[in-house]
């Protein structure tokens, strides 16, 4: 006997409120939730996927509206339900995990009384005795030394501890459904991995039901019993994980199979033969100076005897977590930064101590690739002016050649010419990444570096961009010194890694040994991170 469902949605429609009218964001789609069901929510940005996430608890934007539908959770319809009602089904009833607890959590508020809170406003304790089960309800999300940290306050945690304190909230009063919304999109896949084992699990011993909302379909894979992909504010396919994994009926969902970087082979450009040593770093370190204190160390060493090379049109991928030292390491190759110790050597010249004149040449010859794009570019130009700041800078042509060269960059980055007079903001995440990589191309370097270039973009976007940076090695012999955090994606562009931890490297190999024969337990561990390791699929179709 099949058992009703916990959660149904019936032809549910969202729209939000612009200057320019009304925007549809979900466009009447149905789906259901049964007790003890995991069931992923799947799409890209912009899909409508959160949007139907948060119309469920009615927490939606100030300028959106539920349009039509119904929203049905045990057999209580809550799409006009009253505030009240709602009050006593959030938290109790349906628990939710957002995505970002830098804006989540309560600054001012130490993190054990924000979980006591919750207990607090459902009855689920006397006040007396909330702040104790505050610290068991941390321990059971997996914090270390939960006494401790419920005495902290969230900006004295690391992005994985606060994210476990967002879990705790919404386990705190029991709920029969935890709706998860990108839980674990900011942090590193290690991290990502641990705590999406740790809700599975704490699921698992309370027989809740979760919907589960990702823009990545390895994990869904990983971690849904059914898969539900919306596009455009439509749900255009749903089924049983191993059905909608394993046989693809709509051509979005092929492409976001192919799109994943864990589900797709890998796609490298030829290493060029006999190009000989570009970038050369020996016993690189770099120490900060922490601020005084009585007793403690006096400085931080972030890169600690580092020694690698990346030949001329060859990709070599730094790979480590947050705080490893691989972004630093980058800087300093590039003389960014100033190393405390150690040799670096560009096309046979040492650079180490370098004055003006050679870093400004350096700086000709090799370029850098930020991770935001939002970040990285000058909001006030335009695209055209972004891309020929290079070459005004080393007077490189007149002011025709230049246009003509930025619009050879455009055309090279798959952009069309008439987002040369836009700016920025016009633009979406890949085609501002695309902007970027093309200006760092305008003086045709010998060496990029690019910092997490794709981590911030959806999976789709991410492989555009992935194939561009193999498509542009193979056509200039440009080199790449790619970081990332995230194995499967330099799988697909590089040559050899490199795997950081603690600012040092702890294992080098050509990126097929590194997969099949990892030697370093830390390269086993980063290795069965990877989402979708066990639901690899070759040859989807797009």
């Amino acid at each position: 006997m099949v058992s009703q469902p916990l959660l149904s949605i019936r032809d549910l429609a969202v729209s939000y409120r612009t200057r320019s009218g009304s925007v549809p964001a979900v466009r009447g789609i149905d789906l259901e939730v049964h007790p003890g069901e995991t069931v992923a929510v799947v799409g890209e940005s912009g899909s409508g996927k959160s949007t139907t996430a948060h119309a469920v608890v009615r927490l939606l934007s100030a300028n959106a509206q539920i349009d039509h539908g119904v929203v049905e959770f045990d057999g209580q319809e809550l799409q006009n339900a009253p505030e009240r009602v709602l009050r006593s089904v959030r938290g109790a009833g349906i628990g939710l995990v957002p995505q970002d607890p830098a804006v989540s959590l309560n600054p001012v508020k130490r993190v054990g009384e924000q979980v006591a809170e919750v207990l607090r406003l459902h009855s689920v304790t006397t006040r007396k005795q909330a702040a104790g089960q505050a610290v068991e309800i941390l321990a059971k999300a997996g914090l270390p030394d939960p006494a401790t940290r419920a005495r902290q306050y969230p900006h004295e945690l690391s992005g994985g501890m606060r994210q476990r304190v967002l879990i705790a909230i919404a386990i705190a009063a029991g709920p029969r459904l935890i709706i998860a919304d990108e839980p674990t999109s900011a942090l590193d896949v290690t991290v990502q991995k641990v705590i999406l084992d740790h809700l599975q699990h704490l699921v698992a011993e309370s027989g809740a039901a979760v919907l589960l909302v990702t823009h990545d379909l390895a994990v869904a894979a990983d971690r849904a019993d059914r898969i539900v992909v919306m596009s455009q504010g439509q749900v255009v396919e749903t089924g049983p994980t191993a059905m909608v994994m394993g046989n693809p009926q709509h051509e979005y969902t092929q492409r976001l199979l192919n799109s994943a970087p864990s589900l797709r082979p890998p796609h490298r450009a030829e290493p060029r033969a006999g190009g000989g040593r570009l970038l050369e770093v020996e016993n690189l370190a770099k120490e900060f100076p922490l601020p005084r204190t009585a007793d403690g160390p006096k400085s931080v060493k972030a890169v600690d005897g580092v020694s690698f090379f990346v030949d001329h049109g060859e990709t070599l991928a730094l790979v480590g977590e947050s705080g490893s030292g691989k972004s630093t390491t980058g800087r300093l190759a590039l003389r960014l930064s100033d190393p405390t110790a150690g040799t670096i050597r560009f096309d046979g010249a040492d650079i180490t101590h370098a004055g003006k004149g050679v870093t400004r040449q350096l700086r000709r010859r090799a370029q850098l690739v930020y991770q935001n794009p939002y970040a990285s570019l000058d909001p006030r130009f335009t695209v055209a002016e972004i891309i020929e700041e290079p070459l005004r800078v080393f007077k490189v042509g007149d002011r025709a050649s230049r246009r003509a060269r930025a619009g050879d960059l455009l055309d090279r980055v798959a952009l069309p010419g008439s987002v040369l007079e836009r700016r920025p903001a016009e633009l979406s995440g890949g085609q501002r990444q695309r902007v970027a990589i093309a200006r760092a191309l305008a003086l045709s370097p010998d060496l990029v570096v690019c910092d997490e270039p794709v981590s911030a973009l959806d999976v789709s976007v991410q492989a555009q961009v992935l194939d561009l940076l193999v498509q542009l090695q193979a056509d200039t012999g440009v080199a790449y010194l790619f970081i990332s955090h995230d194995l499967a994606v330099v799988r697909q562009l590089a040559h050899r890694v490199a795997v950081m931890r603690n600012g040092r490297i702890v294992e080098t190999a050509p990126t097929e040994e590194l997969f099949t024969r990892p030697q370093h337990e830390y390269t086993r561990e980063l290795l069965a991170a990877i989402p979708g390791r066990e639901n690899q699929i070759q040859g989807v179709q797009a």
